[in-house]
């Protein structure tokens, strides 16, 4: 059997282009001679649908569309996963599905059995779970069909053993000569090699051919890398598509003769790949096609113009510098530079007029008191309503720039340097942003190395840098990785060596600053755990173990 893994990028309800995207990927399988293609989990829809799922027109239309594929394509079967329904008297009528189909008729369906409802998935809001996973035989082989989950269920690939069945072994025990997966597996750095070991184990456990094939492309902050692949029944990866692209494949499972795209060879490329496809298709399929970034001249803003203009064209990112009394010349020459090495469009408008207005309109409400963060403040909402304005007056969509060491402890200002449309690094921790400036600039000076060299500064007040106010960021990082992403506890961080002051003090300021990252742009994943769909904690609490 020759299987063609149709890897594609999807848009959230966009039933007639995921269709039309569906059409054109089997008329491509059935060019190369394919006896069957694979899509990834809910392509129909694309994945996650969340509420749009109590929509009734959603799914009738979604019936609607399965129907037209059904009818229409001709050539070779097509496995695909959609919402399909199964009303009984009590529970959910909906399920996760994936449906067989073949020259106009529906052979086989199957029901995801394992609806993950942990970190960025909530499954069990919307679906009714399969008591079993299907086998059907097709063109003499044995399918045996899962759906992302269904496959997560071995010790030692999952964080944790959360079910109490195994979805593979009951395919194995039914026959199935081959496991198929339909997946819509989110990225963070690392995941596709997980999902290849997982993989891997299955076969070597199994001793059958495994196919998974993954979806690719951004849908709010939740990224998917794709990296769709086939395994031989000896573990050997027989076919690879790419990583953060579109992609179509195609393995001769009796031969074991397939396609093998490149992979990523380090971690910056990943993040910078994944970063590219986020803000592409986050501004894409929001209808912009533009993209305005503040060129503070600092590292967090260089990095972030660079992914915008491999997302979109330098012709459609512009850059505005907005100096005030405090800012060093060498901000603005680094920015302007960085701006001519990246091609965009570069302008300078000073706040310090509107600063001193500001401070002359406000000085009777605050008779007798010193400057201090009101201040600072001030100059952040002066620069975001700045970039607003232009983001209205030339339909582009703010990037904001905060990184995540930066949100995770509230060195931001709620509408000033938060304010946009999308925060492009909020999952990228300071000393990784340095790491892919670093990266960006392997080939070729893109990001001028004063600005990496440059000790970061918020340049607020005279002689500011970051480390007045913040741990350096080589102890910040991770400490923050420990109690954000792992969720270590004040003492388990402390007996692991850091020191117990800093640690209580990280951890006050991420516990006091929720309601700050509640109120900031969404941002794209690329960490096991990121500021967004997946950490849910209550702003309003006073649970404090420091």
């Amino acid at each position: 059997m020759k299987i063609a893994l149709a890897q594609i990028n999807p848009t959230i309800g966009d039933l007639r282009g995921n269709s039309r995207k569906i059409e054109e990927a089997c008329l491509s399988a059935r060019r190369e001679g394919a006896d069957l293609v694979v899509f990834s989990e809910l392509v129909l829809t694309g994945y996650p649908p969340r509420d749009l799922l109590y929509k009734p027109d959603l799914i009738s239309e979604g019936e609607k569309a399965l129907e037209f594929l059904v009818e229409g394509i001709q050539g070779p079967a097509v496995l695909m996963g959609h919402v399909g329904r199964r009303p009984g008297e009590t529970g959910k009528g909906l399920t996760n599905s994936a449906v067989l189909f073949h020259q106009g008729k529906i052979l086989a369906q199957a029901d995801k059995v394992l609806l993950p409802s942990y970190d960025v998935f909530d499954e069990t809001r919307y679906f009714r779970a399969a008591d079993h996973p299907v086998v059907f035989e097709f063109s003499g082989v044995r399918l045996g069909i899962t759906i992302c989950e269904d496959i997560w269920n071995f010790p030692g690939y999952y964080d944790q053993d959360i079910y109490h069945y195994n979805p593979v072994k009951d395919l194995v025990q039914a026959g199935a000569e081959i496991i198929l997966n339909v997946s819509a597996s989110p990225f963070r750095v690392g995941r596709w090699q997980t999902r290849r070991e997982l993989g891997q184990y299955i076969v070597h456990q199994f001793k059958l051919p495994f196919v998974l094939v993954n979806q690719v492309g951004g849908n709010d902050d939740l990224l998917f890398d794709g990296h769709s692949f086939a395994l031989s029944a000896s573990g050997e990866v027989i076919a690879q598509a790419k990583g953060f692209e579109e992609d179509l494949v195609c393995v001769d499972m009796e031969t074991g003769k397939g396609e093998a795209r490149p992979i990523p060879q380090c971690e910056e490329e990943e993040i910078f790949r994944a970063l590219v496809m986020g803000v592409r298709d986050y501004l894409h399929k929001c209808g912009y096609h533009k993209a305005v970034v503040g060129l503070s001249g600092g590292i967090d803003s260089a990095v972030v113009a660079a992914i915008a203009v491999k997302a979109l064209g330098a012709e459609q990112v512009m850059a505005v510098s907005m100096p005030s009394q405090y800012t060093a010349s060498q901000s603005i020459s680094d920015a302007e530079r960085l701006a001519h090495n990246l091609g965009i469009s570069f302008s300078v408008v000073s706040i310090e007029e509107l600063f001193e207005q500001y401070k002359k309109t406000l000085s009777p409400l605050f008779p007798g008191m010193a400057e201090d963060v009101t201040e600072e403040n001030i100059q952040a909402r002066i620069r975001g309503n700045i970039l607003m304005a232009v983001s209205n007056k030339l339909a582009s969509m703010v990037l904001s720039t905060g990184n995540k060491s930066e949100m995770s402890v509230g060195y931001c200002t709620l509408y000033g340097d938060m304010a946009g449309g999308l925060s492009v690094i909020s999952d990228v921790p300071k000393m990784k942003v340095y790491a892919l400036a670093r990266w960006i600039n392997r080939g070729k000076e893109i990001i001028p190395q004063a600005i990496i060299e440059r000790p970061p500064t918020a340049e607020l007040r005279p002689n500011q840098t970051d480390q007045d106010s913040l741990p350096p960021y080589e102890v910040l990082d991770p400490i923050l990785e420990g109690y954000v992403e792992k969720h270590w506890s004040v003492e388990r961080l402390i007996e692991e060596g850091y020191d117990s002051e800093i640690v209580r003090q990280v951890a006050r300021k991420v516990d006091t600053n929720e309601y700050k990252r509640n109120q900031a742009a969404p941002g794209l994943k690329v960490t096991a755990k990121a500021f967004g769909s997946g950490r849910r904690n209550p702003i309003a609490q006073k649970f404090r173990k420091y």
